[in-house]
């Protein structure tokens, strides 16, 4: 497999996309205006102690204070543990840990989303090129993709030499085959900065940032740019150069395959762009011709597969399983891409045979092993839905660059043009009986417009007949489909001046709608939602033409086709 790093540097942002075989899996991105926080050390001051949620506010000078569990506040001997075995940590009371007012250091593990302040915890870890140092645990750990026993025993004799005293290491898979002495270099590095670290955290205020882990170019050189990635392109020349001085000091080895590429557009040359773009959509479309769906939830993120175009050349079943083991792949990457976390549940299309379906979980298995985000695949339902959990560390792909909707909140929908034109009658009505004015100006968007106003104007002939007034409806390019403006006019006459869109004589290009529906021969056109009777229109549906309007009535106008 062909491993490669591509680094956009741009004056507001950075990006950084890994791609294995020439396609995107993992995108990342800083902005200047928000700095990732995972990885930073705060001195902090505890405002408030939950002891009926087991967790603690700290203040540590950002705008939300920050979250503390119990068990991230305990003192730790393991990762595993956090020093505590179930029953003690089910017994441990937040109030006995921490007391409002007390200052202590902590550090972001995961980043405020959404309403959610930052999670902290108060075991440092300050990770190397090798090695990951724990001050405040005794422990020595090797990571599990090192697979092979013996190197495992090696790396674990070789942390034991380095290893300072009271304090723990994890070893790094990039650490494999690695020798003592570039092991002690690691740690003699990461010692001085905790005790730097130690040094700011005595003297400075608090709240107050006491460490600031890395920019992004510089944690892809720590923790992706290994042994096993084939090349590093940047398009800047200054991060390329400052990318060879650090390569100097923590692999020199490495240099070799990092490349300058000052193309304009990088993104776009390498399809980076136009992945990105497609990991915004809800659809996913496999190359069989079947494709995924992909809804993302407060809660959960859940994954529909479908055969879609594809229909297979065997059987069903046959058919089934082939796009199930194309989807299992491209969720996985989709994960990665998006950079989804939380619970995932994935429906993937029914299978009769448990053999099938262990065939995609396998595949699925040996996908996610890939990613170096803690996956964990917990099976099938009874309901043959596949459960899965991503760990999440920091803000996905469409947090980073979405917002909600203003307009439907982030639901996706908006009201219907029925829906909403039955309720702005409504809100006809109690404005008909509210003021004593005889003339109404309703503002809405077009096609809520035509609705209020109906074929040849025989809804808005019915409202005025109902309510008493003399209402003028105007299409509005302005008006979201879910707002309009209704309000009384006391000047009959200045209404007629700028209401209508459209004015006799006026030469205007408009695409023809739809034929007349008692007058066929005739065709309909709309100017923000005002109909235009187009004569002699009517076998030209769907092209856009000049005319000429003839004559202007308070519903509609007739025009004229114009020879030009």
């Amino acid at each position: 497999m062909f491993r490669e790093i591509v680094v956009n540097v741009a004056e507001e942002e950075t990006r950084v996309a890994v791609l294995e075989d020439r396609v995107p899996v993992e995108v990342y991105i800083e902005r200047a205006i928000n700095q990732r926080l995972v990885g930073n050390i705060f001195k902090g001051r505890v405002e408030n102690v939950l002891p009926g949620m087991q967790a603690a506010f700290v203040n540590i000078g950002l705008e939300k204070n920050a979250f503390l569990y119990v068990e991230d506040a305990l003192p730790a001997r393991t990762p595993e543990t956090n020093g505590m075995s179930g029953s003690a940590l089910g017994s441990a009371n937040i109030c006995d840990i921490l007391k409002q007012g007390q200052e202590t250091l902590v550090q972001i593990v995961k980043e405020p989303i959404g309403t959610k302040g930052p999670r902290v915890t108060i075991h440092i870890t300050l990770p190397g090129r090798y090695l990951v140092l724990m001050p405040t645990v005794d422990y020595i750990g090797i990571s599990r993709r090192i697979e092979s026993d013996r190197e495992r025993d090696r790396l674990k004799d070789l942390a034991a030499r380095v290893k300072p005293e009271g304090m723990g290491l994890i070893v790094r898979t990039v650490a494999e085959g690695v020798e003592e002495e570039e092991l002690r270099q690691d740690i003699n590095l990461l010692t001085k900065l905790w005790r730097k670290i130690l040094s700011r955290a005595a003297y400075g205020p608090v709240p107050n940032l006491v460490h600031r882990d890395l920019e992004l170019v510089q944690r892809i050189l720590r923790d992706i740019f290994t042994e096993d990635v084939d090349r590093l392109t940047l398009d800047s020349r200054y991060e390329y150069e400052k990318v060879l001085d650090l390569l100097d000091i923590t692999g020199p080895r490495l240099k070799l395959k990092v490349f300058l590429d000052e193309r304009e557009n990088i993104f776009e040359e390498y399809g980076i762009e136009q992945e990105i773009e497609k990991a915004l959509k809800r659809k996913v479309w496999l190359k069989s011709g079947g494709y995924l769906v992909i809804d993302q939830s407060e809660a959960l993120t859940a994954i529909d597969v479908n055969t879609g175009k594809y229909v297979g050349t065997t059987n069903l079943e046959d058919t089934v399983v082939k796009t199930n083991l194309e989807a299992a792949r491209e969720i996985s990457r989709q994960l990665r891409l998006r950079n989804i976390g939380g619970i995932v549940i994935v429906d993937f299309i029914d299978m009769t045979e448990e053999s099938h379906q262990q065939e995609v979980l396998q595949a699925l298995e040996a996908e996610i092993k890939r990613d170096k985000t803690k996956t964990n695949i917990l099976g099938i339902t009874q309901l043959g839905l596949v459960e899965m959990t991503r760990k999440k560390v920091r803000p996905s792909l469409s947090e980073v660059l979405q917002k909600h909707c203003p307009y439907c909140d982030g639901r996706g929908r908006v009201l219907s043009e029925e829906t909403l034109g039955i309720h702005y009658k409504n809100q006809i009505y109690n404005m008909a009986r509210q003021t004593t004015a005889q003339t109404i100006l309703v503002e809405a968007n077009p096609v809520v417009a035509a609705r209020l106003i109906g074929s040849g104007g025989a809804n808005l002939r019915d409202l005025e007949s109902k309510t008493g007034k003399n209402l003028y409806i105007r299409g509005s390019t302005n008006q979201h489909i879910e707002s309009v403006a209704i309000r009384p006019l006391q000047d009959n006459e200045g209404i007629q001046a700028h209401n209508f869109p459209v004015k006799p004589g006026e030469v205007l290009e408009v695409k023809v709608e739809e034929p007349h529906v008692s007058n066929t021969n005739d065709g309909i056109a709309r100017v923000n939602g005002f109909i235009l009777d187009i004569e002699g229109a009517g076998t030209l549906v769907g092209e856009t033409i000049p005319v000429e309007v003839s004559k202007v009535y308070r519903t509609y106008a007739k025009a004229r086709p114009v020879k030009i």
